[in-house]
């Protein structure tokens, strides 16, 4: 999953942004100067609603079915989940809105959830101890918890960088010695940004890597049974909005527009190449529909498969 971020103007200053609109200045801090600008804000709140919706119709699916540890790849969940965790990561070290950091730690603890319904099937279904999969989520899950508990208890006592990157943006006003503003064309990174850059990459990076595995354990099973589509639908819809509105986005004054694109190249990559690995995970859904009248006679033979292992 991904989240819009907005980068922040002094709440309430519409001093550097003339003819902004006021309600989305006072909201999210962000400078929207015409209908474009306003659309792509409208965008990224809808894309929010999106992720936040989509984890909901796989835990009844789990719920329905209870073979989630079969339709799932443990490494799809740590994957969504170690992207969402740098989101969060990101979202203290840029010092943001309350309305972002929630929305990151709100992801963070709907990938917990959906990781706990996962080992919980995968425990009774197998009837045995943990396997090294298992483990492996937990102990992934432990220190992420530890690194997010770290970062939460030093994030009041960091003194924030100015200019610090504001997420996804990874925009804002840099001035010479002399307090004066440089042209955005000719800034260079700053330290700042080039950590925000960073983690933007390997988040991108992790969502994409996620997706391969479950295209490989569909593949493997011949089946989508246990998979909500509409978990997938929801987040390519996320996805496709998010991607919209940074391209809807007008240019910061003496900004080229290559040059802001290449600012939001991470999320962009990652947003879209997600997309499109959803778009192939669809295919899947279309192909192996016709299996989907099996999910009673596939519960059957996993708890056939539990009983033998009692026996013996």
């Amino acid at each position: 999953m991904a989240a819009r971020r907005w980068k922040g103007l002094p709440p309430g200053n519409l001093s550097d942004c003339p003819n902004g609109s006021r309600w989305v200045m006072d909201v999210f801090n962000e400078c929207a100067q015409d209908g474009w600008d306003i659309a792509s804000v409208v965008l990224g709140l809808v894309s929010i609603f999106c992720f936040a919706a989509a984890s909901f119709p796989q835990f009844y699916q789990a719920c329905k079915t209870g073979i989630m540890d079969r339709a799932l790849s443990i490494y799809f969940l740590l994957g969504w989940l170690g992207g969402d965790l740098l989101n969060l990561i990101g979202s203290f070290l840029a010092d943001q809105l309350p309305l972002q950091v929630y929305t990151a730690v709100y992801y963070v603890l709907a990938d917990l959830v959906m990781l706990s319904l996962y080992c919980y099937y995968k425990v009774k279904n197998r009837g045995g101890g943990f396997d090294t999969q298992v483990n492996a989520a937990f102990v992934f899950l432990s220190l992420g918890t530890v690194s997010t508990v770290s970062f939460l208890g030093r994030s009041a006592a960091v003194v924030q960088d100015p200019v610090m990157f504001k997420g996804r943006s990874l925009l804002s006003a840099h001035t010479d010695e002399l307090g004066s503003k440089l042209p955005l064309a000719l800034q260079p990174f700053t330290g700042s940004e080039i950590i925000g850059f960073t983690i933007g990459s390997i988040s991108s990076v992790l969502y994409l890597c996620s997706r391969v595995p479950q295209i490989y354990t569909n593949y493997k099973r011949r089946s989508t049974i246990g998979v909500s589509y509409s978990l997938f639908a929801l987040v390519m819809l996320g996805n496709l909005l998010y991607g919209l509105s940074v391209l809807l986005k007008n240019p910061e004054p003496g900004q080229s527009e290559g040059d802001y694109v290449l600012h939001h190249l991470p999320w962009l990559v990652g947003s879209l190449g997600v997309l499109s690995l959803d778009v192939v995970i669809s295919f899947q859904f279309l192909a192996y529909r016709r299996g989907r009248s099996g999910t009673r006679e596939e519960r059957d033979a996993l708890l056939s498969e539990q009983g033998d292992i009692l026996e013996s």
